[in-house]
């Protein structure tokens, strides 16, 4: 019985030590017993503080919050853009998996954040606004100053690069079916002339090898960079695509650019698009002075014909 106490006093204090002397093989009756010392076996702590604990306790989510991050993350990863309609409440909640009320707090957190607005009549949107981080005032710079002009294209040159770069290594077979299957549609647009489709598309193209570069800090900036584009404030895409000599050779180096990307060769897709960006610069500085040349043209004719 005493020695019952003793084992259950030791469990207490060291279980390691119990353990040590159930394992050990009974004295044989009538045997010398051993003298040589055993070694001590060490003596662990049996509990942590709880101070030292790392865990937390979980608290339940609500399901809004959960449609907040998904939708967030759409936004953030570039697959919903500006400007673009999300589907009928009711077939978003379906879509989801959660109820309407639960849907309606989502919306009305993002709207919040300033990330989905309403119109009425129309539907859910999202935010117009996050197509372009620039204030309406230093666009009215840009748009009044040749020298922005061709720092921007300089900065599409260097950022373009690296993303055809990256696209090359990091983009999947279907980023590059993507970029292949819009350069297609140039292909098409060409045949028929289009300018304007021309220019559409070629601002699709480049921001496919963006998207393709999977960054999204370099996604979000570029597009509002394309913004300004598509608003004129730096030049009239169209320009470059109304001459036939440079419709043709703007075609060959998108098609160079795609046929680096579809082999994955990332040195040769950053010097196509470098090479591109540089004709567009030169190209466009042509054309800046041969309108300037018109100007003077102008003023000497209509003097002309005063005297």
């Amino acid at each position: 019985m005493a020695e019952a106490s003793i084992v259950v006093l030791s469990l207490m204090t060291c279980p390691y030590r119990v353990l040590a002397a159930v394992t050990k093989p009974a004295r044989a009756i009538g045997k010398k017993r051993c003298s040589s010392p055993r070694p001590a076996l060490p003596c662990f702590p049996n509990k942590i503080g709880d101070s030292a604990m790392p865990f937390q306790k979980i608290q339940p989510e609500k399901l809004s919050q959960s449609v907040v991050r998904q939708i967030e993350l759409l936004i953030l990863r570039g697959i919903l853009r500006p400007g673009e309609r999300l589907p009928s409440e009711r077939e978003l909640s379906d879509r989801l998996g959660v109820s309407r009320p639960s849907l309606r707090d989502a919306v009305a957190e993002l709207q919040k954040a300033g990330l989905l607005t309403a119109r009425a009549n129309a539907g859910i949107f999202v935010d117009k606004a996050l197509a372009s981080n620039f204030s309406t005032a230093l666009t009215k710079l840009f748009a009044n100053h040749h020298e922005a002009v061709f720092d921007y294209i300089d900065f599409r040159r260097d950022m373009e690069g690296l993303a055809a770069e990256r696209a090359a290594r990091l983009g999947s077979d279907t980023d590059l079916a993507v970029i292949d299957s819009v350069l297609q549609r140039m292909e098409a647009a060409h045949q028929k002339r289009n300018p304007a489709d021309e220019a559409r598309l070629d601002a699709d193209f480049h921001l496919a090898i963006i998207e393709a570069s999977h960054n999204v800090v370099m996604l979000h900036m570029m597009r509002s960079m394309y913004e300004l584009l598509r608003q004129g404030v730096f030049y009239n895409r169209q320009i470059m695509f109304q001459q036939r000599r440079n419709r043709s050779k703007l075609l060959d180096q998108h098609r160079a650019i795609n046929a680096a990307l579809q082999v994955r060769d990332a040195g040769e897709a950053r010097a196509a698009v470098e090479a591109h960006m540089d004709f567009v610069r030169n190209a466009l500085a042509d054309h800046l002075k041969s309108e300037a040349n018109e100007k003077i043209a102008q003023q000497r004719l209509n003097y002309e014909k005063g005297r």
